[in-house]
C-alpha cells in the first residue's frame, strides 16, 4: 500500500515555473514506477511523464523539453519540474504509483497558468 500527497501547485504567468512534489509513504517504493498526470475541466485525465524505477523517464510529445521527472527514493520523493508553462498546462496533476497490478493515486494539486 502506498500513500501519495502532492503540494507545489499554485498559479503562475504564462512562461514561468512550477516545481511539484509528491511525497509517499508505506513500503517498497524503490520498486514502484512513478508518473505525473493531469487533468484539465472535461478532459480525460492524460500522462505527463512517468519514471521507472531504474530512472527510465517518458513524457508526452506537449511537454518534452519543457517538463522534466525525477525521483529521490531515499526520501520516497517525486518531483515534476515544469518550465515554460503555458495556459493550456492549465489542470489538476495527480501522482500515479504502479507496481505489477497495483496503482495507486494522490488527490491531486491544482496548477493554474493564467496572467
Amino acid at each position: 500500500q502506498v500513500q501519495l500527497v502532492e503540494s507545489g501547485g499554485g498559479l503562475v504567468q504564462p512562461g514561468g515555473s512550477l516545481r511539484l512534489s509528491c511525497a509517499a509513504s508505506g513500503s517498497a517504493f524503490s520498486f514502484y514506477a512513478m508518473g505525473w498526470y493531469r487533468q484539465a475541466p472535461g478532459k480525460q485525465r492524460d500522462m505527463v511523464a512517468t519514471i521507472t524505477s531504474a530512472g527510465s523517464t517518458n513524457y508526452a510529445d506537449s511537454v518534452k523539453d519543457r517538463f522534466t521527472i525525477s525521483r529521490d527514493n531515499v526520501k520516497k520523493m517525486v518531483y515534476l519540474n515544469m518550465n515554460s508553462l503555458k495556459p493550456e498546462d492549465t489542470a489538476v496533476y495527480y501522482c500515479n504509483a504502479v507496481y505489477r497490478a497495483l496503482s495507486f493515486w494522490g488527490q491531486g494539486t491544482q496548477v493554474t497558468v493564467s496572467s
